[in-house]
């Protein structure tokens, strides 16, 4: 979802992880939200994009306590399966499960089993603004099979690190539009089969700020002819008077699995005004060989209550040499 939220505070359940299991009030918690909008693009060097995708995105995801010791996650997922390459309305959706597993709490650390979202980076969960996420949201780790470890270091800092492999069971197929079931003979970095992929983030809290750092290494699959090898490093912070600001610089040698370099760097920053919260936004992507793509976005998100928010958006992209403006309106219901 293009949720305008406090940075600071996203950015650390971001680092906890969706698969926490921390103590509860009650044996079993769910949650989740739906999206409608229209994202269209307005203007293009290439006329063939010009077109617009009304769209509805439905997430839900539960927690339950086995024990007190162990808890039970999952999260479903319902959208447009495919990318959009001409005027769509609610075309193209499948239903797919996002995790799936058990969490096992030793202390304060956590070792959660299954399909589940490794930790790296921030910036593509957090970044404010309908289309502030759109170009760091290519190194997002999601859908993988595996085990991640949470632990606390010290009062203010979390260490995540991670096993994974991108899921190649029957939960990776979707019902309604089918995706078709993954397998390692499909290609692409990290796309193994094997517990040969690795990510490690440690975040640190300052008071209003948040500053993280990570690595991840993703073995080369069929057809790569290098494994990738990524750092980041990024920081949030809440000056306390309405704005918010977030900070992230990514680097990837091999980039998905190619012989390129690529460096992504996201600069985000909102203010909230009673309901009204106003964002600007950046990404910057140097790829060796390729060129620079870029992302520059204004935002407006207007809060109706407690769970219901209208989100605007402006952006204009500069991707491959093609130059195009693209405007999104969406509503979204948490409940």
């Amino acid at each position: 979802m293009k949720k305008q939220l406090n940075l600071a505070g996203l950015c650390s359940l971001a680092i906890l992880g969706a698969q926490s299991a921390s103590a509860q009030d009650s044996a079993f918690t769910w949650e989740g939200s739906v999206e409608v909008g229209v994202d269209s693009t307005v203007s293009s060097d290439d006329p063939t994009a010009e077109f617009s995708d009304t769209y509805i995105s439905i997430e839900a995801a539960f927690e339950a306590a086995i024990t007190d010791r162990v808890t039970a996650f999952g999260g479903l997922t319902l959208e447009s399966i495919t990318d959009a390459t001409d005027d769509r309305a609610f075309e193209d959706l499948g239903l797919y499960v996002d995790t799936l597993g058990l969490s096992f709490a030793f202390g304060e650390t956590t070792l959660s089993l299954g399909k589940l979202s490794p930790v790296f980076g921030v910036a593509w969960d957090a970044t404010p603004g309908y289309y502030g996420t759109s170009l760091a949201e290519d190194y997002e780790l999601s859908e993988m099979i595996g085990a991640v470890v949470d632990t606390p270091i010290g009062s203010d800092g979390t260490l995540s690190v991670a096993l994974f492999y991108p899921d190649d069971t029957f939960l990776s197929d979707s019902i309604g539009d089918r995706r078709g079931r993954n397998s390692a003979a499909a290609g692409g970095v990290g796309n193994t089969g094997k517990l040969n992929n690795a990510a490690v983030q440690y975040t640190h809290s300052f008071g209003a700020t948040s500053a993280w750092v990570g690595a991840r290494h993703l073995s080369a699959g069929i057809g790569d002819v290098s494994d990738e090898n990524g750092l980041v490093a990024g920081v949030a912070h809440d000056f306390g008077n309405g704005w918010d600001m977030i900070g992230e610089v990514a680097h990837f040698n091999g980039a998905g699995g190619t012989g390129a370099d690529a460096t992504y760097t996201t600069l985000g920053a909102a203010y909230a005004l009673d309901q009204w919260t106003f964002s600007g936004t950046g990404t910057v992507v140097d790829t060796s060989g390729a060129g620079r793509d870029t992302m520059l976005a204004l935002g407006v998100d207007r809060a109706l209550n407690d769970r219901t928010e209208i989100n605007f958006g402006v952006a204009r992209f500069d991707v491959g040499g093609v130059k195009s403006t693209a405007v999104g309106l969406a509503a979204v219901v948490s409940f």
